[in-house]
């Protein structure tokens, strides 16, 4: 489903002075997989997703999704995205919001209705769902971001930091959530930096550090929790803390 082969990516800050985000970067995710992607603050998640998405475009290497190239936008037609700080147009309702999300997507009036239900139930959005999002606590609108990124049924969902500003009955209501996209046989590419979700959720994991993925392997087969493994990998890739 996703494929990354030795992409590369650097940002020019100020005249002379550039910084490599993402080098020599090589990952794959098949189809039906949840891979977890961690590393410490600046490592390069972000920009590897931003570079997924064709937000942004590698200096070198290439990039597809589920076979076609990200330039080609239709790859991205049945992929469902949640950035790491969603901006939600807070003078809507949620109501309205997923009926923006649904058009956007090409969905018929009835298939919106029914999806919005569904998942604003799942996500206990119900009762709040005819308020303006400007109202909302910062989980409500996390919550509301996530309904938005799964509104047309996408088969990739690529989620940057999930459980940011969630409570614990968000972060619960999240995880089983993502739990039942794994059940229904979705790819899941998921990006954070709580562990221990990670370590339950998926069935491999990634660290990349310094732009360099640094340690792949299945969940299963960690020899060590996945706490003790980050810190260590961190510590080989030479970093003298982690931010």
């Amino acid at each position: 489903m996703i494929h990354l082969d030795q992409v590369s990516k650097t940002f020019q800050l100020a005249p002379g002075k550039r910084v490599t985000a993402v080098q020599g970067l090589s990952l794959s995710v098949s189809r039906g997989e949840v891979f977890g992607c961690i590393g410490p603050n600046g490592a390069g998640k972000s920009t590897t997703i931003k570079l997924l998405l064709d937000l942004i475009r590698p200096d070198s290497g290439s990039i597809t999704i589920n076979g076609l190239p990200t330039a080609d936008e239709s790859s991205r037609a049945a992929v469902g995205y949640l950035p790491e700080s969603p901006y939600i147009y807070d003078f809507l309702t949620a109501h309205e919001y997923l009926r923006y999300a649904g058009r956007l997507s090409g969905l018929p009036a009835a298939v919106i209705s029914t999806r919005s239900g569904e998942l604003l139930a799942k996500l206990k959005l119900e009762q709040a769902a005819d308020r303006r999002i400007s109202g909302y606590s910062k989980g409500m609108q996390q919550r509301t971001a996530i309904a938005a990124a799964l509104i047309h049924n996408p088969d990739l969902v690529v989620l940057d930091e999930p459980m940011s500003g969630l409570d614990p009955l968000g972060r619960k209501l999240v995880f089983d959530l993502i739990a039942e996209l794994k059940e229904r046989g979705k790819t899941v590419f998921i990006s954070s930096h709580v562990l221990t979700d990670i370590e339950r959720l998926c069935d491999r994991v990634g660290i990349i550090v310094q732009g360099r993925l640094w340690h792949e392997g299945r969940v299963a087969e960690l020899t060590m929790p996945l706490e003790e493994l980050f810190l260590q990998t961190v510590a080989e890739a030479g970093l003298d803390e982690v931010k």
